[in-house]
């Protein structure tokens, strides 16, 4: 029978979406949680994506704005908070591994930290604008999915760069076979159903992890909740950028 607590825990985490509660969550169940992350963006992709495509023949703006207000918030703004942490650090840690780690913790965001939330939503917003407006709405299902898909793949690929954390427990109790597998089969849909924009998605989700990971490993030799957090954020409004332009017209 398939256990579907896993399930249960990755929505409940990485969303405010009433997933049923799944309790007190042992490192393991953290760990067997990460191949369902996908999973869980694809759920968060049709739901905006439904709304949007509800939307059109509305005013693009307004449209764009409520898309964006339900991606917010059913997420919980979790992954715009590790943004806006890994901004801060990165600027104030002055390329010190350790300084960058110590201001990372501090739950006070500073200039950088909200600069990058305010653009990455109107990156966003100006994104949905244009999909919504050249009626591709179901492109946005992609999205969330290939951003989550990032996360099994940077715990698979690089090493954690604390002690202990929000990350540790799905870091080492990671079944590496299914979250390979999830990875893989998030990309290959993608590739299948969505054409040149598939691709192109793809394309740019491969190339924003690798820059990513390699910033990381530079400067904190892994990774930690909060950058795994910012990848999501930054794969996000890139891709929305990318779908918004004219591929294979």
């Amino acid at each position: 029978m398939l256990d579907l607590r896993p399930l249960w825990i990755a929505g409940r985490f990485l969303t405010r979406l009433p997933f049923p509660d799944s309790g007190l969550t042992a490192p393991a169940e953290a760990g067997r949680a990460v191949p369902w992350y996908p999973f869980i963006g694809l759920v968060l992709g049709g739901l905006i994506a439904s709304l949007a495509w509800g939307l059109q023949g509305t005013n693009p703006g307004v449209a764009a704005a409520l898309v964006l207000i339900l991606w917010v918030w059913s997420t919980g703004a979790l992954h715009l908070d590790g943004l806006a942490d890994t901004l801060d650090a990165w600027v104030g840690g002055l390329a010190s591994r350790e300084r960058t780690l110590e201001i990372m913790k501090d739950p006070r965001s500073g200039p950088m930290g909200v600069a990058a939330i305010s653009l990455a939503l109107i990156a966003k917003w100006a994104g949905l604008q244009a999909l919504i407006a050249q009626g591709d709405p179901w492109l946005l299902l992609w999205i969330p999915l290939l951003a989550r898909a990032q996360l099994p793949l940077l715990l698979l690929t690089a090493p954690y760069a604390r002690k202990e954390g929000m990350a540790a427990d799905p870091f080492n109790w990671l079944p590496r076979r299914r979250a390979w597998i999830a990875t893989l089969i998030a990309w290959s849909g993608c590739l299948a159903m969505a054409g040149w924009y598939g691709l192109a998605l793809v394309a740019a989700t491969l190339i924003i992890f690798a820059l990513a990971r390699r910033t990381m490993l530079q400067r904190l030799g892994g990774f930690t909740g909060d950058t795994a957090g910012a990848l999501v954020e930054i794969t996000e409004t890139l891709l929305v950028l990318v779908c918004a332009l004219p591929i294979g017209a």
